[in-house]
């Protein structure tokens, strides 16, 4: 049960602090300040969970990265099943703790969404959207296969490495979608803007869970045939 728990804050803290941080100083590419501010502050968020819950729980926060470990083997069908709850759920409060702050302090939000992603970046394409968050999803969680692999010997620098990755794909990917590559955080924003009534992302909400998983996926079984000794 901690381990879900440990998931759970991680996944809160991520929707807080990335899309909270994307709420009050926009996404736009031409100003480029509040771009580099939302991917640093996706990435160092990874970096601070990891060395926080990551002991406890891996510190996934992400189902893509749940399910690349579980087609690894790194994990069990039923924990695959509790961490994407936890996920989910830890996403939806993070997105409803930025929802309070915003609503009751009167603060503008600059995306209009609570951080949701979206299709506009690529002409409302969901064929590119799903390519691009496939692409990323791709980079980042076979990266973090690499990096978690015994033989590869990071030790405490793993969280760093993962942590820049991930800002790494947020800064080409937050111009074109947003920057998903998380099932998680993508559904906890656009469940609470359609709440709120602020437009329709969860029309296009499918497009990043089935980008990222897809991502994931191809991800585990490149790295698996790259590790294999054969």
């Amino acid at each position: 049960m901690k381990k879900y728990i440990a998931e759970f804050i991680g996944t809160c803290v991520l929707v807080v602090m990335g899309c909270g941080t994307a709420m009050l100083v926009g996404c736009d590419a031409a100003a480029g300040g509040g771009y580099i501010l939302t991917a640093l502050a996706f990435g160092l968020v990874i970096v601070g969970m990891a060395y926080c819950v990551g002991n406890v729980s891996g510190c996934h926060i992400n189902p893509a990265v749940s399910l690349g470990v579980l087609m690894s083997g790194g994990m069990s069908a039923k924990d695959f099943v509790g961490y994407v709850i936890s996920q989910c759920l830890g996403a939806l409060a993070g997105a409803g703790l930025l929802a309070a702050i915003f609503n009751l302090g009167g603060v503008t939000d600059m995306t209009g969404g609570f951080g949701s992603n979206g299709l506009g970046g690529v002409g409302g394409s969901a064929a590119a959207g799903v390519l691009v968050e496939v692409v990323l999803t791709f980079i980042f969680v076979l990266t973090i296969l690499g990096v978690t692999d015994s033989k590869a010997g990071h030790g405490s620098f793993g969280g760093l490495i993962i942590g820049l990755t991930l800002t790494l794909v947020h800064i080409l990917g937050i111009g074109l979608t947003g920057t998903s590559v998380n099932p998680a955080r993508s559904i906890g924003p656009a469940v609470v803007a359609a709440i709120s009534g602020n437009g329709d992302p969860v029309s296009c909400l499918w497009v990043f869970i089935v980008g990222p998983f897809v991502g994931a996926a191809l991800a585990a079984v490149v790295y698996k045939f790259l590790s294999a000794k054969d």
